[in-house]
C-alpha cells in the first residue's frame, strides 16, 4: 500500500475536508464516509491529503452519490471503487496506482470478480490505464453529464 494505510475513525473530519475540496461539485455527507468505513474497512484508505474508498456491489448498480448503503449487498460481485481523492499537491506520485492495486487485492481475498467505478471530470482515459473500459449504463445523474460507468475483470 505504497503511501496509503488503513482508514481510521479519526481520519473522517479530515477525509470529509478532502472531499468537498475535491468534489465541491458533488457533496456528500460526513454520514456517508463514516458508514463506508464501518462497513468495509478493508476498502477505506488514507494518506496525506488524500482517501480512497471502495465498497461492494453487484456488477452494474454504482449506489447514486451521497446515499447510504445500509449494509452491503450479499450478491456482490464486484469492488466498487466509489473514490479516489487526492488533492493537488499529491496527484502525480503513484498514489492512485497504489489504491488501484491494493483494491483489487481486496477484491480476490473477497471473491470478487470485478471492479467498477464512475468516472466524473472526463477521467475515462486515467481509468482506462488500469483495465477499465467504459460500459453502457443508465441513472448516473448524480455524478454528473460527464459522467461513465467503467468495468474491468480480475
Amino acid at each position: 500500500m505504497q503511501g496509503w494505510r488503513q482508514m481510521a475513525a479519526a481520519d473522517l473530519p479530515d477525509v470529509v475536508r478532502i472531499g468537498d475540496i475535491v468534489h465541491a461539485e458533488f457533496p456528500e455527507s460526513p454520514a456517508l464516509f463514516a458508514e463506508r468505513l464501518a462497513l468495509f474497512p478493508d476498502g477505506c484508505l488514507k494518506t496525506l491529503d488524500g482517501y480512497a474508498i471502495a465498497h461492494p456491489v453487484r456488477t452494474g448498480y454504482p449506489p447514486p452519490l451521497d446515499t447510504m448503503l445500509g449494509t452491503l449487498d450479499p450478491a456482490a460481485d464486484a469492488l466498487h471503487v466509489h473514490d479516489v481523492a487526492l488533492l493537488p499537491s499529491r496527484r502525480g506520485h503513484g498514489l492512485g496506482a497504489a489504491a488501484m492495486a491494493h483494491f483489487i487485492a481486496v477484491a480476490q481475498a473477497h471473491g470478487l470478480a470485478r471492479l467498477s467505478l464512475v468516472s466524473v471530470y472526463g477521467t475515462r482515459t486515467y481509468w482506462s490505464r488500469f483495465g477499465f473500459v467504459q460500459m453502457p449504463k443508465a441513472g448516473l445523474e448524480s455524478y454528473g453529464p460527464e459522467a461513465a460507468y467503467m468495468e474491468r475483470g480480475l
